[in-house]
């Protein structure tokens, strides 16, 4: 099962912390994912990919099967971090496929360039060092990946922005997403109160 268009471009009118709230607060990622520019924002569907540490073959295996819309998502190994396993020629390939982003347990680097390229890229670093692409290592596509306390598999609803990444089934997705939207109208409201003069302690009944 996989999350819908219709429920993605739903989930781009809200964010990250909003799904996260009106999900009973699942699928929050490890906070060491970061996006490498702060105004950078994903919304789509996981590929997932699982490598072996300090090897990205299996990445560019991933790249040449993605979809418009999906999100690289890499399980880079125990010793991910220090690793840069994804750079600016990867980036081009995965801008030609239409993907929506990336999504690593581990390092990057060309962190500049990838920036200019401008596909949204959360990693747990930034790392000058690179990999080798062993034909015989231990890696797959399209199996569940651990990230920190949270199981992704192929097809979940992924959704970064500035204050972190979420993972979702498709069916917590289609119950979070509409709530989300909810809660950020009331927020709406809550602010023009505020504006007017009344406190957090009155708004919220504290």
């Amino acid at each position: 099962m996989t999350v819908t268009d219709e429920l993605i471009r739903e989930a781009r009118r809200t964010s990250v912390a909003s799904v996260h709230e009106a999900s009973g607060r699942q699928g929050a990622l490890p906070a060491t994912f970061r996006p490498l520019d702060l105004g950078m924002t994903m919304c789509g569907r996981a590929f997932t990919v699982r490598c072996p540490s300090g090897d990205n073959l299996w990445i560019h295996k991933a790249l040449i099967e993605l979809r418009e819309g999906d999100v690289l998502v890499v399980e880079a190994g125990p010793l991910g971090a220090m690793f840069g396993y994804w750079g600016e020629i990867m980036a081009t390939a995965a801008v030609a496929a239409n993907a929506e982003g990336l999504l690593i347990s581990g390092g990057v680097r060309d962190m500049l360039r990838l920036i200019e390229i401008g596909l949204p890229t959360f990693s747990s670093s930034v790392t000058m060092r690179g990999t080798i692409k062993d034909p015989n290592g231990d890696g797959a596509l399209r199996e569940p990946v651990r990230l920190g306390e949270v199981t992704v598999r192929q097809g979940d609803l992924i959704m970064g922005d500035a204050d972190g990444v979420i993972a979702l089934s498709p069916e917590l997705a289609r119950a979070a997403v509409p709530g989300a939207i909810e809660r950020d109208d009331k927020e709406i409201a809550i602010l023009q109160r505020i504006r007017a003069g009344e406190s957090t302690l009155d708004v919220y009944k504290l």
